[in-house]
């Protein structure tokens, strides 16, 4: 029984790791106030999966249930940079990010998405 299943197995493990995305935050946890309470935050995404449609990628920043849009980082193709308020007295603000896109398969592209762990900007006062 085990000599039938394992090529099925492996085949399944080998899927698994074969579309792995990862979302690596490039922004520092603590931040100065600043007089305009927009704070900017950067992200990476790598993805193994060969069959991501890259055009069609639309990254959000996700603080409580507000999203904010991002653009692309110039001279980067996989980092995204984008601004999340915080109001003047809030010294802790959590936030997550949130990458949808589309990816090629038999007949009509799919959608996907990817998300990341929690993260945590501190707030420093002047």
């Amino acid at each position: 029984m085990l000599k039938k299943s394992l090529p099925v197995l492996s085949l399944s493990l080998l899927l698994l790791a074969g579309c792995a995305s990862q979302l690596t935050n490039l922004t520092p946890q603590q931040q100065v106030r600043n007089t305009n309470n927009l704070y900017a935050v950067e992200v990476a995404f790598v993805s193994r999966q060969q069959t991501i449609r890259w055009p069609s990628i639309q990254p959000k920043i996700l603080v409580g249930k507000a999203s904010y849009d991002m653009r692309p980082t110039p001279f980067m193709t996989n980092r995204w940079e984008g601004l999340i308020p915080v109001p003047p007295g809030t010294s802790l603000i959590h936030y997550r990010y949130k990458f949808d896109f589309r990816y090629n398969r038999m007949g009509k592209p799919g959608n996907d998405s990817a998300i990341s762990s929690d993260y945590a900007l501190k707030i420093l006062g002047q």
